[in-house]
């Protein structure tokens, strides 16, 4: 395959030759007749969302493989990272196996996160193509994912010996006000007092278990990502501790100013924060400090999420308007193509060793996405892949790719999708 007159994030105009998945050449001017004429649009490498949850097995009502690997080749994201509570959970070899069973319908390339529980199983977990551990919840309150310090401690150094990044998710429930559970929640859905839920999760939890999961690796040289930092405290923290981190596009682009009009379709873990708190996290991410956007893609259906504060589930999808988004930040030239790129691919695909992807450049994975720079649709629910068909940022501006390639393959164009083609990272190298 031949692309040419496309546009790369640093600008440079060039062709781009294709043979047997990967990129053969990029140069200003290829020999050959194109089968994509760029005419002058936007190349991107396919975007890398580290933290996704398709909630297959055990909740297919929610979404499953094949419905979020399409919203993400829809979004042009080409390689997700799935989370372990599903049920079964992602705990032992068992749990692994079938999940990867049902990944086998990803439209996407994907990695298999192994959770850690009172009763999980590392010699299983790691005798599998594990991309990471994670998302591992230290001191949380919610679910049944939660562990000690002693469990956390033995899974960063089981993880150390085998080479492979936990990924905490990191808010200490001991810091959470339990005075706001007394104040009075009125309503449930849109009508919500939301906030409820955001004055109860501190952003003190947030930064003190950051430097705690630091703390606790200590000395190991395990490779530590805090997942979803919500905080300029919580990101300082962990630059601060020589951990990577990763925040969501919720995070960035909204705040409890905003959740008057979401109610508990707002509510997620970690919560938004204020206005003021929302803006140093965006400067952060522009300034280079933070290392990546993921989404934290968490579809619940609107029945369940129009439920009580207290009784509604956390969680919003996202998988599918990230890089829009983030894309309309550079239309504005709020980011630049290049810091977008960094974000979203290169940073992602060398911070969990993805040794062909992440990059337009000879001998990687054609992961590509074609856009036209200069085209904004309002972000619309309904025309959305995801299987909960609701979003929060419905109205927000965004630029959609026209095109998304998997590994040479197109999964998306213009509507419409190709083959299920993704695969296990992890089974091929770190590839």
């Amino acid at each position: 395959m031949l692309i040419t007159n496309a546009v790369l994030p640093d600008d440079r105009e060039v062709d781009v030759r294709i043979e047997d998945g990967r990129i053969a050449a990029v140069e200003p001017s290829l020999d050959g007749t194109a089968d994509i004429d760029a005419d002058g649009k936007r190349l991107f490498p396919g975007a890398i969302d580290v933290h996704v949850h398709f909630r297959q097995p055990g909740f297919s009502h929610k979404e499953t493989w094949e419905t979020g690997s399409k919203s993400a080749a829809a979004g042009g994201v080409t390689t997700v990272v799935d989370q372990p509570n599903t049920d079964p959970a992602t705990t032992d070899g068992e749990g692994f196996d079938r999940k990867a069973e049902l990944a086998a319908a990803s439209y996407v390339d994907y990695g298999i996160n192994g959770g850690v529980t009172a009763d999980w199983s590392p010699e299983e977990l790691f005798e599998r193509p594990l991309f990471a551990l994670g998302e591992v919840f230290l001191a949380d309150s919610t679910g049944e994912m939660g562990i000690d310090a002693d469990l956390f401690a033995d899974a960063v150094e089981r993880a150390g010996e085998h080479d492979t990044t936990v990924t905490v998710h990191a808010e200490d429930a001991t810091l959470f006000d339990e005075s706001v559970k007394d104040m009075p929640a009125v309503g449930a859905g849109t009508d919500a007092n939301a906030d409820l839920w955001s004055a109860f999760r501190t952003p003190e939890a947030e930064e003190a278990a950051v430097e705690r999961a630091i703390e606790v690796a200590g000395d190991t040289g395990t490779d530590v990502h805090i997942a979803h930092t919500s905080t300029p405290e919580g990101i300082e923290a962990a630059v601060d501790g020589g951990a990577t981190c990763e925040v969501t596009t919720h995070h960035l682009f909204l705040s409890r100013d905003d959740l008057d009009d979401l109610g508990t379709h707002g509510r997620m873990n970690p919560p938004l924060r204020d206005e003021e708190r929302r803006r140093d996290v965006y400067e952060a991410v522009a300034d280079g400090t933070v290392d990546m956007i993921a989404t934290d893609h968490a579809p619940h259906t609107l029945d369940e999420k129009d439920a009580g504060i207290w009784d509604a589930p956390s969680g919003v999808p996202g998988v599918e308007t990230m890089l829009p988004l983030l894309l309309e930040e550079a239309r504005q030239d709020r980011f630049s193509y290049e810091r977008v790129r960094d974000l979203i691919a290169t940073t992602p695909a060398e911070t969990f060793g993805l040794a062909r992807k992440g990059r337009i450049k000879e001998g990687y994975d054609a992961d590509l996405v074609l856009f036209d720079p200069t085209e904004a649709t309002e972000i619309d629910a309904e025309a959305l892949h995801t299987k909960c068909q609701w979003t929060p940022f419905a109205g927000l501006p965004g630029v959609f790719p026209e095109l998304t390639m998997v590994r040479g393959e197109v999964v998306y164009q213009d509507g419409e999708f190709g083959d299920a083609v993704g695969r296990n990272v992890r089974e091929h190298g770190g590839q």
